[in-house]
């Protein structure tokens, strides 16, 4: 079975929910609390074993302050990690751009020109952290790890999954044992056929890119993926993978990405204290 090298950072749309900030900055390099969104996903996926990012851009959006090499600034800040302030620099990197905002599935094949063999997809507005460390020892998130181990023991493509209160926002998907069986888009609330949903991390085999041309955007839209992932569960199979114990934050919208941070700082060791006993305080007033 081929290695999983490739990873996928899907960072094409323009982030009109989190505007105007996000004409200013890209919403994949906003923070949480202190480390851009793309670092984390970045490190995450190389600590999976990918040795080549891909990541799928807009023509408006510039990456590069992220994408340099920061080692100089390791004299101002030792006691930070390398890998953070300079997150890519221990990996081949190529950029995709997205031409047209076309959906998932057409951001993806803006890449697999580039690639041989199953890969990482990880969505740019979406963290899954389980490991709240601070930026002096970060610890990366396991998440696509737990992936590249499902599919080493299948062979089979695989998605990301959590548990919501609010399937309707969401993919839901319909399991029976491990495998996938149906996609529903966000169906309303009493209809949901259960509360897990697909959550921004997936493993793709390498034929996606001649299913991509036969589940072509022209007929299926921005359904192009899901029509994709049914042609997986209507023949060997697409296993659902439930990643528990993650928190899953979302830089899409201003409200979810506030708690994001007052979440992620109250549970890390180096802020919690001093927030906890600032937001008592606050509270009271």
């Amino acid at each position: 079975m081929a290695a999983v090298e490739d990873a996928i950072l899907v960072a094409g749309g323009i982030g009109s929910r989190m505007l105007p900030a996000s004409a200013a900055i890209a919403k994949e390099a906003l923070p949480l609390v202190d480390v851009p969104a793309l670092t984390h996903l970045a490190r995450e996926a190389i600590s999976a074993g990918a040795t080549r990012l891909h990541i799928i851009t807009s023509p408006s959006k510039d990456l590069s302050s992220l994408l340099r090499d920061n080692s100089a600034l390791a004299t101002t800040r030792p006691d930070l990690d390398p890998n953070l302030v300079s997150p890519f620099s221990d990996v081949e990197v190529h950029i995709h751009t997205q031409t047209i905002p076309r959906g998932f599935g057409d951001a993806l094949s803006c890449a697999l020109h580039a690639i041989n063999g199953p890969f990482l997809v990880l969505l740019g507005d979406n963290l899954l952290i389980d490991n709240h460390s601070s930026p002096t020892e970060h610890i990366a998130s396991t998440a696509s790890q737990i992936l590249v181990k499902a599919h080493e023991k299948t062979g089979l493509p695989c998605v990301g999954l959590a548990t919501v209160e609010d399937p309707e926002n969401y993919g839901v998907v319909v399991m029976a044992e491990d495998k996938v069986t149906d996609i529903v888009e966000k169906p309303p609330r009493d209809m949901a056929p259960s509360n897990l949903v697909l959550c921004g991390r997936y493993l793709f085999t390498a034929d996606t890119e001649s299913l991509l041309q036969k589940y072509d955007f022209e007929t299926h839209g921005e359904l192009q993926s899901i029509a994709v992932q049914r042609h997986w569960m209507q023949n060997d199979g697409l296993v659902g993978v439930e990643l528990d114990g993650f928190q899953w934050y979302d830089s899409g919208s201003p409200l979810p990405w506030l708690k994001s941070q007052i979440d992620h700082a109250l549970r890390r060791d180096d802020l919690a204290e001093d927030l906890r006993r600032w937001l008592e305080d606050r509270l009271q007033r």
